[in-house]
């Protein structure tokens, strides 16, 4: 996720709609709220929750270039991929 600074989140659940809903109506009082992610600009699918998690933390590794090199492949505009509009 992201927000309109580009600042990045990584994370993993097993329920994008609900986790999604809770950023963007600011659910909680830690980073995620504190920097209104409010866009997804990258997705990931898995089917085990192994391979996300060893996924996400592969992610949370890249330094901050190669993680908007990452998003730009799939989304340049850095457009929310779950918008209605989109």
């Amino acid at each position: 996720m992201s927000n309109t600074s580009m600042t990045l989140y990584t994370g993993v659940t097993n329920d994008v709609v609900r986790r999604v809903a809770e950023h963007k109506n600011r659910v909680g009082d830690g980073f995620t709220n504190r920097y209104h992610f409010d866009r997804v600009v990258y997705i990931e699918n898995y089917e085990m929750i192994v391979d996300a998690i060893a996924r996400e933390k592969s992610i949370k590794g890249l330094s901050r270039a190669r993680k908007i090199a990452l998003v730009k492949t799939v989304n340049p505009s850095w457009t929310d991929l779950l918008s209605p509009s989109s």
